[in-house]
């Protein structure tokens, strides 16, 4: 098994950076060819995954590294633009690291597939009836779509739930049933479609009502996926501040995330950087996994944070991060996009439920690289010199002007573009 623990990589050059990951053969000659040609994803591709194709749009892919969960190396691919947060986390990686690692766990692939009946002329009967042909509708879900069923997954449960029952609208009563689809290793969007639209003429003849909507659902609360890390306090002494104050400011910054969506929605986004770029790398649907997120923050009632963190017994800070997680490693662009292959080679994950579980991990180590920011030196320290660098580049810097203006940046403390105009210019005199 290669080590997550890479030192030094930071300061290699890309072309270093590929060789050593080919010599640990951790990609195979097809991922190098599609990793280090000049056009990853040919346009011919792309004309295929989308309409009205006129180019592609490329990211950074960086390696967020020192992952160890459940005592598993991991080199996880991260597809971003933002500076730092692959930098955070590997850093925050590498503390958990040394307190044991990150320990996950899953819950089954169960997806959910929604039908809307309205109309019915009873909707407490109507919602007896499909009840009482469960077994029916569930067979019917799986003749749609065998191939799920013989892989081991497919329709598993009906639910059916009456919305807005005292509504005196002609729009406002409704009945909607839940199939409950394990989609095994699939994101298994196009399956549970399937299943929904072959339910509803049934449906529709059992309930006497007519069916609008079959469709998804992105809230995928029956697929969870969980991250816990425990530290000792003396692994987050920083400078200027005791482990035991750093502890503390996390789990104050904590609760004050839980208590005020206005932080909350902020204090999300960081935990969403680490999570969204390893969604985009393996081909996964990103803007599915954050809606379900968000929704999760929101399940008592009000929106909160998606972490938690508390003190323990011993005096250690314990970080805990539970999303639906709708990803999979078969299926959709998954293998389409070259570099979605090469990512999860790097990865390599056996399911879509390890890949879950890797993802949620990322995410706690960004929640926890932010927090310790802002309770010490502050969240722009670290951000804005590793931002001087897009800043040089936005002034006209190339080559290795490019870190020579960077940190001249740093020390002025003056990260603008129009300062680093005037540096590239007294540069290039």
């Amino acid at each position: 098994m290669n080590s997550s623990r890479i030192p030094g990589f930071y300061n290699k050059t890309v072309e270093e950076r590929r060789e050593l990951l080919a010599n640990k053969n951790m990609l195979t000659d097809e991922d190098i060819e599609s990793l280090f040609t000049s056009d990853p994803l040919p346009l011919e591709t792309a004309d295929k995954m989308i309409e009205n194709v006129i180019g592609t749009f490329p990211l950074p892919l960086g390696l967020g590294l020192n992952f160890l969960i459940n005592g598993k190396e991991y080199v996880v691919p991260m597809a971003i633009e933002e500076p730092s947060v692959v930098a955070s986390a590997s850093y925050m990686a590498k503390i958990i690291r040394e307190a044991g690692g990150f320990t996950t766990e899953s819950t089954d692939r169960v997806m959910i597939g929604q039908i809307q009946v309205v109309g019915c002329p009873n909707f407490q009967l109507a919602k007896e009836v499909l009840l009482n042909h469960k077994q029916q509708l569930i067979d019917i879900a799986n003749a749609a779509h065998p191939s799920m069923l013989a892989r081991g997954g497919g329709a598993e449960d009906i639910e059916v739930r009456i919305l807005n029952e005292e509504s005196t609208s002609a729009y406002g009563q409704m009945l909607v049933l839940h199939a409950y689809i394990n989609t095994c290793d699939a994101m298994g969007a196009n399956v549970i479609n399937t299943m929904v639209e072959a339910l509803a003429p049934t449906v529709e003849e059992l309930t006497n009502g007519k069916v609008y909507l079959r469709i998804l659902s992105n809230y995928a609360d029956r697929c969870l996926a969980k991250a816990t890390c425990v530290i000792p306090p003396q692994l987050l002494e920083s400078k200027g501040f005791s482990g035991e104050e750093v502890r503390d400011g996390i789990v104050h910054a904590y609760e004050f995330a839980a208590s005020d969506p206005y932080r909350a929605v902020t204090h999300n986004k960081g935990i969403m950087n680490g999570i969204d770029p390893i969604v985009i790398a393996t081909g996964n649907d990103w803007r599915a996994v954050e809606a379900g997120a968000h929704a999760y923050a929101s399940r008592y009632g009000h929106y909160g944070s998606m972490t938690t963190w508390s003190v323990d017994d011993h005096g250690n800070l314990v970080g805990e991060l539970e999303l639906p997680m709708s990803v999979g490693t078969v299926g959709g662009s998954i293998r389409v996009h070259p570099i979605s292959k090469v990512a999860h080679s790097i990865l390599n994950v056996d399911s879509a439920q390890e890949l879950a579980e890797v993802i949620v991990a990322v995410g706690l180590a960004q929640n926890l690289g932010a927090l310790k920011a802002l309770v010490t030196d502050g969240i722009q320290k670290g951000h804005m010199a590793l931002h001087s660098r897009s800043v040089a580049i936005a002034a006209g810097a190339t080559g290795e002007m490019i870190d020579i203006i960077a940190e001249k940046l740093v020390e002025a403390k003056e990260i603008r573009v129009g300062k680093a105009k005037e540096l590239v210019e007294q540069y290039t005199k």
